[in-house]
C-alpha cells in the first residue's frame, strides 16, 4: 500500500515522544513543533492525526535543537507495544512470535510509516531490514535519524514482547559513520557495525520458539480484524486515490467518469490512471468498491427499497443493480438484508463510516 507523505493519517505518537524528550532537555514545544503546524495541546489528543511530513519536521528539529548524538536511539527506547494502541495490542495478543513478526510486517503502516521493512528468518538467525521510505527531503543526518530510532524501537518492542533478557546478535547500519556516538555497543549489547549493506537487526532464532505470555488465539483474531479496519482506513483516505473516492462519493447518482474527475484533479485521464495504477488501484475498482459499500450500508442500516437505493447510487433500473450486488458479494440485496441482521459486514469492517448520499426520491 502506497500512502502519501502529506496525509494526515497517522497518530501524534511519534511527535508528542520526540517533543517531550526536547522538554527534557530545556526545549520549549514551540521550538521543537517550528513549522510542524500543530499545537502542543493536539499531540495530547486520541483524535489528532498527523501526516508523515509533520513527522519528518519534528524529527528535523530534534536534530537541530538536541546536542546528544543518541537523541535518536534514546527517544526509540521509549516506544513500548502500548504505544501503538490496537497494533501493539495485537502483538502481545499473537499466539506465538513467528505469527507476531508476519503481522508485524503487514500492518507496519499503522506503526511505522517512514520505513519499509521486512522480516526474515534463516537458519538459526532472524533479522529484520529496513529502509527510510523514498523521500526528496531526506537528506543524510535525517536518514540516519529514522533509522538509528527504528533500530532503537526494534529492541524495546522485543524486550516488551519476549522479556528483558532479548539481546540482538548484531546490528548493522547502511550508514558509515555513528556519528561521534560511543554508546552504541552498550545500548544494544553487541556488535554494531557501520558502513554494511543494509539496515539490519540480527538477532537468534531460538527467540522465536518461545511462547509468549500474553498470547490468545481469540483475543489475537478480534484485535487484527481492528487492524485490517485501521489499515483501510488509512488507504482509503491516502494518495490520488483517496481524492478519487471523495469525488466518486460525492458524485454516486451522477456516475461521474474517469476523465471528469481527471480535470477535476487538473490532470489528464491517462495521468490519473497512472497514479491509480502506482497506488495499486483502477478506476474501475475504486467505482465498485464505494457502490458496493454504500450499497452495504443502505442494506443494513435502513429500510430503503432496493429500488431506491439503486437510484441512489446511479442505476438506471433496480435490475442493474441487483446484478452488480450479486457480483459484488454473491448474494440477491434482500437476500444479503436479511442475512446480515445484528451482524458486523466483513465489507463494512475494512472501509472507513462515509456519510452516506441523499436517495433519490
Amino acid at each position: 500500500m502506497s500512502l502519501s507523505t502529506r496525509e494526515k493519517i497517522h497518530s501524534a505518537a511519534k511527535i508528542a515522544m520526540i517533543v517531550d524528550l526536547l522538554a527534557d532537555q530545556g526545549v520549549s514545544a514551540d521550538k521543537a513543533l517550528a513549522g510542524v503546524a500543530l499545537l502542543p495541546a493536539q499531540l495530547r489528543s486520541e483524535t489528532t492525526r498527523v501526516s508523515a511530513e509533520q513527522i519528518l519536521q519534528t524529527y528535523r528539529n530534534a536534530i537541530r535543537l538536541s546536542g546528544d548524538s543518541g537523541f535518536a536511539r534514546h527517544a526509540g527506547s521509549k516506544f513500548c507495544v502500548s504505544t501503538y494502541g490496537m497494533y501493539g495490542f495485537a502483538i502481545l495478543s499473537s499466539p506465538n512470535f513467528r505469527e507476531t513478526m508476519a503481522f508485524a510486517v503487514s500492518y507496519h503502516q499503522l506503526a511505522a510509516p517512514l520505513v519499509q521493512i521486512d522480516f526474515k528468518e534463516e537458519d538459526d538467525t532472524a533479522a529484520w531490514t529496513f529502509i527510510p521510505v523514498p523521500h526528496p527531503e531526506i537528506d543524510e543526518p535525517l536518514y540516519a535519524f529514522i533509522v538509528e530510532l527504528q533500530m532503537a524501537v526494534l529492541l524495546s518492542l522485543h524486550r516488551n514482547i519476549m522479556g528483558p533478557a532479548f539481546r540482538p546478535a548484531q546490528v548493522d547500519y547502511a550508514s558509515a559513520e555513528s556519528h561521534g556516538d560511543k554508546g552504541e555497543t552498550d545500548f544494544f549489547g553487541c556488535p554494531v557495525r557501520h558502513g554494511r549493506p543494509e539496515n539490519r537487526f540480527t538477532f537468534d532464532a531460538a527467540w522465536l520458539d518461545r511462547q509468549p505470555d500474553f498470547g490468545n488465539v481469540l483475543t489475537y483474531a478480534e484485535v487484527k480484524q481492528l487492524c485490517s479496519s485501521l489499515l483501510g482506513e488509512l488507504a482509503l483516505s491516502a494518495g490520488v486515490a483517496g481524492k478519487v473516492r471523495e469525488i466518486i462519493l460525492a458524485n454516486l447518482p451522477r456516475r461521474i467518469g474517469c476523465g471528469q474527475i481527471a480535470r477535476r484533479l487538473d490532470m489528464s485521464e491517462r495521468s490519473l490512471r497512472r497514479r491509480l495504477q502506482e497506488e495499486g488501484t483502477t478506476f474501475r475498482h475504486l467505482a465498485d468498491a464505494l457502490q458496493a459499500h454504500v450499497a452495504i450500508k443502505y442494506l443494513r442500516d435502513t429500510d430503503l427499497r432496493v429500488e431506491d437505493i439503486a437510484c441512489a447510487l446511479g442505476f438506471s433500473e433496480a435490475a442493474s443493480f441487483r446484478h452488480a450486488f450479486r457480483r459484488w458479494t454473491n448474494a440477491a440485496p434482500l437476500d444479503f438484508r436479511k442475512a446480515q441482521i445484528g451482524r458486523v459486514s466483513p465489507v463494512i469492517g475494512q472501509c472507513r463510516p462515509f456519510l452516506l448520499p441523499p436517495p433519490a426520491r
